[in-house]
């Protein structure tokens, strides 16, 4: 019971802290990227069947880390291979299962976000809580997919404080829904062009015209480059970016993106929608910087693969032809999910008292504002 209270105690600790403070996204301050509109939730969310969970790891002034899992359909995820793949922009990471999915195109995990050094511990944690499944008892083998970002800067990363119930927890509470954003799950101690970044979300709904298709990104922002929101250079003008007279060297860390779409997309085109995320983080000012792992799986709803079947698989697989719209409202949806991680993350002290400010909001609008002009 009082390992029981801990652990809920460390996931309402920064709720209590920042409850006083809006939540804010980047629609809220009149910046509408691209131009498809979101879904209802503006999240991967909008995807049917995909769900979110975090565990916030937040211990006295050291300790700023979590997970976030992303549960790609509301079957059994063994039994029902997801269609999916995966690309790497910059390999300065560490992406299990990444190799796996490649080679067969399909995963049969949940995905699991966290920290460098809390990877092992994922990839554990997933095996376990798969095995652990109604007619899971004869597995010898799962492919468990972990991305991560180095949040050692806020968090006491050596200490490796993200422990296999927390990854269980953050799978086992998964919810569809609104996703909660900023300082939250694998996001707690990350950060984003020299500000406090995190967990940022977004989705694009094609037009019936162009297929009705769904697409919804969901990403963990710890990279540098030179912030440009909408076409706007907001980092030049806050004097916040990379080699910069404050910041005379490149702000690495990395960003994991999560792609998920209803339209039933091969393994092949998955992996081409995939490497336009790497467009969708261009537009915010990223470069992928040597010390930036930036890596990207992507995931259809459709044309699930039965683990057992023997016969024949009958899909339908939307041609290349009709790629085009996918691919827009991803580098839109990407880019807007990073907005989103910037302006609902809140300002952080952790580590050896190190600080990430949250982004300016007072700011922002001010620019914005000018910029209409």
């Amino acid at each position: 019971m009082t390992k029981l209270f801990g652990a809920i105690l460390l996931v309402l600790i920064p709720w209590l802290v920042f409850a006083d403070q809006p939540l804010i996204r980047i629609r809220d301050l009149g910046i509408k990227p691209g131009i498809f509109a979101p879904g209802p939730l503006n999240a991967i969310t909008d995807v049917s069947g995909v769900r979110v969970g975090h565990q916030t790891v937040w211990s006295g002034d050291s300790v700023r880390t979590g997970v976030t899992a992303i549960i790609p359909h509301d079957g059994d995820l063994f039994n029902l291979k997801t269609p999916a793949a995966v690309y790497t922009a910059n390999g300065f990471g560490k992406a299990a299962g990444f190799l796996q999915v490649q080679e067969l195109g399909n995963i049969e995990t949940p995905i699991v976000l966290t920290n460098t050094l809390s990877v092992g511990r994922a990839v554990e944690a997933v095996v376990k809580w798969t095995l652990q499944q109604p007619g899971h008892e004869n597995i010898r083998s799962v492919n468990a997919i972990v991305g991560e970002t180095n949040d050692g800067y806020l968090n006491d990363i050596r200490g490796m404080h993200v422990t296999t119930e927390h990854v269980i927890a953050a799978i086992e509470s998964a919810k569809n829904g609104p996703v909660q954003e900023g300082t939250v799950g694998a996001g707690t101690g990350t950060t984003a062009f020299g500000w406090k970044g995190g967990i940022g979300t977004s989705s694009r709904h094609l037009p019936n015209s162009l297929g009705g298709y769904t697409i919804g990104v969901l990403l963990q922002s710890n990279f540098g480059g030179v912030l440009t929101i909408d076409g706007i250079r907001v980092g030049e003008i806050l004097k916040q970016f990379d080699f910069s007279k404050e910041l005379q060297s490149s702000q690495g860390g990395s960003c994991m993106i999560v792609i998920a779409t209803d339209a039933p997309v091969s393994s092949r085109n998955l992996q081409r929608l995939a490497k336009r995320a790497a467009l969708g983080l261009a537009r915010t000012g990223s470069y992928m910087s040597n010390g930036s792992g930036d890596f990207i799986i992507a995931f259809s709803t459709k044309n699930l693969i039965p683990a057992d079947s023997t016969s024949l698989l009958q899909i339908q697989e939307l041609p290349n032809d009709q790629m085009d719209p996918l691919f827009l409202a991803t580098v839109e949806a990407v880019e807007e999910a990073v907005y989103n991680s910037l302006v609902a993350a809140k300002t952080v002290k952790g580590y050896q008292g190190n600080v990430r400010e949250a982004i300016p909001i007072d700011r922002l609008k001010q620019i914005f504002k000018n910029a209409k002009k």
